[in-house]
């Protein structure tokens, strides 16, 4: 055959997705010079010749004519003779040019040369992917669920390279199946085994700062700033937001008409309890807006160790606390301070510190009343059984003799 056609001699060419075509000609050329090496000691005087158009590769090789008996080096040199039989106007000191085929090679060397060939255009698109997603770690990926494991699921993007997500980067409430489409957060991306590992997450911040960037322009062009998130996934997240334009309301733009662009986000989250929060470097006013929706009466603060006392109506505590005292965790951890409530009463309210009752009522209950804010004896009653019942760990039958001895109190 008078020329080498890549396409046709490596099959494997037309399925690498990541790697440009000059690469792998690069490539390719380089294995070929090898097994010039190989076959002629030497590639210094080849030319493997590339047109990138249709896959087409000519190898020619140059060597000096000599006079017979003169040749030193039969890899770069031919004698007279032997290059007559050739070609008859040949004389000495011509430059003698010949197509190297590829069946000169032999089967073997082929075989070998294919082999290598596809290894290193493997190598190399692993490369490639590896710096691909390196550069995009913080982005939204969007792939389809091609296997779910107990530990973690195979996400397969649009040009069906592999991206893991493991069972605790998801949302507890997610359930995949193959075939699903997913949206979730390049959190990582490393080699493990001159392989590259891709890990995305649907519980990252990132993912749900993505998602506001998507829904809501004002982020994406800059004039809302998202200063702070932090989430308990699929429960709830605080989402400190500020606006330099003193006519654009940063909380209003990210909730939407009639909470149009939130509902978007809620339900990507699986129903994620989303407070969108002013953002203000007046630390008493932070926190305030930090545990909505619980309306505070007052706080103390000490900036030192960085801790906050603060007061509420008492039917305010339980909104304070949250479901789970999720609100309460958030709170803090946005703001940056511990924060403790506590009930405010007022002077013509009497009321019982629930410790009071340790005579009565065992101390693991007193506990878990107090874990949800229950601290005063007028704290319990307010609440119904149903809802005391839902909040602890504690069974009805207890819940009703705990509150028969508190009631008696004021009786």
């Amino acid at each position: 055959m008078s020329n080498i056609n890549l396409i046709d001699s490596f099959q494997e060419f037309k399925d690498f997705k990541n790697i440009d075509r000059p690469t792998v000609i690069s490539v390719l050329e380089e294995v070929f010079r090898s097994m010039l090496r190989k076959k002629y000691g030497t590639d210094e005087n080849c030319d493997v010749i590339v047109n990138p158009d249709n896959g087409d590769l000519e190898i020619w090789r140059t060597r000096k004519v000599m006079e017979d008996g003169f040749s030193e080096d039969d890899d770069l040199e031919i004698e007279l003779a032997e290059v007559k039989q050739l070609d008859p106007d040949m004389e000495v000191g011509d430059d003698y040019i010949e197509q190297i085929t590829l069946e000169s090679f032999g089967r073997r060397a082929i075989l070998a040369a294919r082999q290598t060939l596809v290894s290193k255009v493997l190598e190399l698109e692993k490369d490639e992917i590896f710096k691909k997603y390196k550069d995009r770690v913080g982005e939204i990926v969007t792939g389809e669920v091609y296997q779910v494991w107990k530990k973690e699921t195979l996400v397969l993007d649009d040009e069906g390279n592999e991206l893991m997500m493991p069972k605790t980067e998801q949302i507890p409430a997610d359930y995949f199946k193959k075939g699903d489409s997913v949206r979730a957060v390049i959190l990582k991306v490393d080699m493990v085994n001159a392989t590259p590992k891709i890990i995305i997450s649907r519980i990252a911040p990132e993912f749900l700062q993505r998602l506001f960037e998507i829904e809501v322009p004002e982020i994406f062009d800059g004039l809302i700033t998202i200063k702070k998130i932090v989430r308990e996934p699929g429960e709830r997240a605080k989402v400190a937001v500020e606006s330099y334009d003193d006519r654009i309301d940063p909380v209003g733009a990210c909730v939407g008409m009639k909470g149009s662009r939130i509902h978007g986000i809620v339900r990507e989250l699986k129903n994620e309890n989303i407070d969108v929060i002013n953002f203000t470097n007046n630390i008493s006013l932070y926190i305030t807006r930090a545990l909505s929706p619980a309306k505070i009466t007052s706080i103390k603060l000490d900036d030192e160790t960085k801790h906050a006392s603060v007061y509420l109506k008492p039917d305010q505590v339980s909104l304070a606390i949250g479901r789970g005292g999720h609100n309460i965790k958030l709170a803090g951890k946005l703001t940056g301070y511990e924060i403790d409530v506590y009930r405010e009463a007022g002077e013509e309210d009497e009321d019982v510190d629930i410790e009071e009752f340790s005579d009565e009522i065992d101390s693991w209950i007193i506990d878990e009343l107090k874990a949800i804010g229950c601290d005063t004896a007028k704290s319990v009653l307010a609440l119904s059984v149903d809802e005391l019942v839902k909040r602890t760990d504690l069974e009805e039958e207890t819940i009703k003799e705990v509150m028969s001895i508190l009631k008696s109190e004021f009786e």
